[in-house]
């Protein structure tokens, strides 16, 4: 796999962001959306597609920039195991 085809790790903390029940979102999962944490269409240089889901509720969440996740699009807190080094660099 080329690191064309990985994912990027935008950043070395979560987004803090406002969804509404009911929307649908496209969460970036390749690292590359200058909208972070949503898509703007960066992964079509790649084999990455977005994550697409509907809020379930009306509240505040922390979605994941790391791009490492295993709750995607929500943060877990594997952020806490990255180096500063490694944020803009794919894993």
């Amino acid at each position: 796999m080329s690191d064309n085809d990985k994912a990027i790790v935008a950043d070395g903390s979560p987004a803090k962001v406002s969804l509404q029940a009911g929307e649908q979102y496209s969460f970036c999962t390749c690292g590359r959306s200058a909208a972070q944490p949503f898509c703007d269409g960066s992964h079509k240089t790649t084999s990455l597609k977005p994550l697409r889901f509907t809020a379930e509720k009306t509240e505040d969440a922390w979605l994941c920039c790391c791009k490492q996740t295993g709750k995607a699009p929500f943060c877990d807190g594997s952020h806490k195991e990255l180096y500063a080094d490694q944020i803009g660099k794919a894993l």
